[in-house]
């Protein structure tokens, strides 16, 4: 059929629901809760040529844009005479996939009467790849668990035995992290078996056509979003606690016509420790930051992402060189969007939100019997703190920005392990103050299970650098890790708790935006009612009297 612009529309509208479809597969069958329960995931497809065209909305930035250079390695790899109909490939390969060795990516050609039109491509994190488990104690990649380079998991629709026997050999949750494997593979099925119904009905017999008009209309679209900026260079930098010293991320960005360049010259250099951020995944945040705040109307995908030029100094801190230990690179990667929409204020001042806390508060717990006769386990928990105020409206509290993952419930936290999480809720006055506040932080309070012990790994941040306000707004609420009795834990590394003591965790807040001063009195006196601030606090920060109000 001859396509015109309007039926190159519609079909691609229904590339979204396809690659939906595609997702929702993934969360259904993913026996990991980091996938069912919080949305850890990524999925989308690719034509031909690797340029991704349509990706799932369900998913966080970090899979979805690191997956979009990711298919390009494994078509280099495989090679063109090794695709074969029914192949799946996989790797959790950092450099190639999405930064760290929790995360498969899983890569399958898609075919048409014989000839080859596409790939489909998606991302899972899996609750356990073996090594140190998932923390940042480890000194090189190695310690980190198995890794797997680009490889065939399923030939001709033949699985792989051996591939599988390795990985279940390396793993303390071998049928959990194997479950997975094959849900990833499930996944690029159902949008294969989705995106066939689709080129039925449109009598399609490639994608060629339909990808360029993607890929070329969301290049001209962003182009001309970057065109209204400005043009200048801004400059902004972030300092967080990092691991064994703080980290500085510095960033120039450069605007001219409709050329953007991000230039990381200055950031940090590597860490002896697993904080440190492969390029790709730095690009991949820094790429969504300048989408959020330039162009958020345009489609995802190789044609909107292209105009973004971004360089990152070789051996800094977030351009981590192998064999560097990368396990919780997202620590540091989720600070990237503050830091990227800090020089971006320059440029669209009145625009642009507080800091937040940015960085998940996940916590990796091994649960160990003080017996012999009961099991083990590993529960990996989701948690976030506030995100900053916007100049309008106050922040989201307990929200996971830059991720968009969910927070998982405790009910099916406590359905994986023997533990019990004896408090879960908002943390009064860790919202930064100013005229729109900050997201609220949360305080929990974890505890093994009678008869078992249990150690966690720390990857959080924002206990020593809170989050900033922004133009007058005060800074968010740091984060404390502690045994609930009072003893001071640390902010990272594998640790013990003590049997029958509670580990608590009050995660930190996000600034606020604006003077205080003129927060008004109606929205001061809501935050009290809530229990969103303190009347203490109320009165020192923004001059609250109830008596006054009243009257």
């Amino acid at each position: 059929m001859s396509e015109s612009w309007h039926d190159y529309q519609i079909m691609w509208n229904r590339l979204t629901s396809v690659v939906e479809e595609q997702a929702a597969t993934m969360i259904r069958t993913a026996f990991s809760t980091s996938v069912r329960e919080a949305g850890d995931l990524s999925a989308g497809l690719f034509d031909r040529w690797a340029r991704m065209i349509a990706q799932a909305v369900t998913g966080t930035p970090g899979h979805v844009n690191s997956m979009a250079e990711s298919v390009r390695h494994f078509v280099r790899e495989i090679g063109e005479r090794n695709i074969f109909e029914g192949d799946v490939y996989l790797t959790n390969d950092p450099w190639k996939g999405t930064g760290h060795l929790h995360d498969f990516t899983a890569v399958t050609p898609v075919f048409r009467n014989g000839g080859l039109i596409g790939f489909f491509a998606c991302t899972a994190h899996v609750i356990d790849i073996g090594g140190r488990g998932f923390g940042p104690d480890a000194a090189e990649v190695f310690e980190e668990g198995l890794l797997v380079p680009i490889c065939k998991f399923a030939e001709r629709g033949v699985i792989n035995p051996l591939l599988i026997s390795i990985i279940r050999g390396n793993t303390r949750t071998p049928d959990q992290t194997v479950g997975d494997l094959y849900s990833l593979a499930a996944c690029n099925e159902a949008g294969n078996r989705r995106l066939q119904r689709m080129m039925d009905e449109f009598g399609l017999e490639n994608i060629d056509s339909l990808a360029d008009h993607i890929v070329d209309t969301s290049n001209r679209a962003t182009r001309k979003a970057i065109s209204a900026l400005p043009d200048g260079v801004y400059r902004n930098r972030m300092t967080v606690d990092g691991y064994e010293s703080p980290v500085t991320m510095c960033i120039e960005l450069t605007v001219a016509g409709d050329n953007l360049l991000v230039d990381f010259t200055g950031t940090s250099g590597m860490s002896a420790f697993g904080v440190n951020v492969p390029e790709v995944y730095t690009r991949a945040y820094s790429g969504f930051a300048l989408k959020c705040a330039i162009s958020p109307d345009i489609p995802n995908n190789a044609g909107s992402l292209e105009p973004f030029e971004i360089l990152v100094p070789p051996g800094c801190i977030l351009a981590a060189e192998r064999p560097a230990p990368v396990s919780v690179r997202h620590v540091l990667g989720h600070f990237l969007p503050d830091v990227v929409l800090g020089a971006l204020h320059l440029a669209l001042p009145g625009r642009i939100p507080a800091e937040g806390a940015s960085a998940l508060w996940n916590v990796q717990i091994s649960v160990r019997a003080t017996g012999s006769d009961s099991p083990s386990a590993e529960i990996l928990m989701f948690n976030s703190g506030g995100t900053g105020a916007r100049p309008e409206l106050d922040g989201l509290s307990a929200t996971a920005f830059p991720s968009g993952v969910s927070t998982m419930s405790v009910e099916a936290t406590e359905q994986v392990g023997p533990i019990t999480v004896w408090r879960k809720e908002l943390l009064q006055d860790s919202g930064g103050p100013g005229r729109t506040r900050g997201g609220l932080g949360q305080i929990m309070e974890i505890e093994a299970s009678p008869g078992y012990r249990f150690w966690f790994n720390a990857m959080f941040d924002r206990v020593g650098c809170p989050a900033r306000g922004r133009d007058g707004g005060g800074p968010g609420g740091k984060g404390i890790v502690r045994i609930a009795d009072g003893e001071d834990l640390c902010s990272k590394g594998r640790q013990a708790v003590p049997v029958g003591k509670r580990l608590q965790l009050c995660l930190p807040g996000g600034g606020g935006w604006g003077n205080p001063s003129q927060r008004h009195p109606d929205a001061v006196r809501a935050d009290i009612e809530a229990g969103y601030v303190s009347a203490g606090s109320a009165a020192e920060i923004y001059g609250y009297s109830e008596t006054e109000t009243d009257q």
